[in-house]
């Protein structure tokens, strides 16, 4: 059966500027601190992040509020659909208020919901600290 679970973290920055940078292929690997991240900022257009850990492809794209793409992992078996991430953007006090909700996990994916916060919200707050 498949798992879904929700995260949701503040990121010091403004929703233009988290929004870009998870489409941007540049930013994207340096908010991450992974080495190389392909971004794309158009529906349907493909992306790769963490070094070829994640591949997936733009679904929806609502401009600095959401983002929805498919998303798998090299851990996930020939054959598995790929799971879905929809990724909310929100003005709060101290910069933008990120949720989101993983979708379709495979059985044997709960590891992904921690690893969201110390992969990919941690990195990020400390990336957008740093650009002060």
């Amino acid at each position: 059966m498949a798992l879904s679970f929700t995260v949701s973290d503040v990121i010091p920055a403004s929703k233009e500027d988290v929004y870009n940078a998870w489409l941007d292929s540049e930013k994207h690997a340096k908010m991450t601190n992974s080495a190389a991240a392909i971004g794309s900022t158009k529906v349907d257009g493909e992306f790769m992040a963490h070094d070829g850990y994640i591949t997936g492809k733009n679904k929806e794209l609502v401009p600095y509020s959401k983002i929805v793409q498919s998303w798998r992992s090299t851990e996930f078996k020939v054959g598995e659909e790929d799971s879905l991430i929809t990724v909310t953007f929100e003005d709060t006090a101290g910069g933008t208020l990120v949720t989101l909700t993983h979708s379709n996990v495979p059985e044997g994916g709960e590891h992904y919901e921690s690893g969201w916060k110390s992969h990919y919200f941690e990195p990020m707050k400390a990336y957008f600290r740093s650009r002060d």
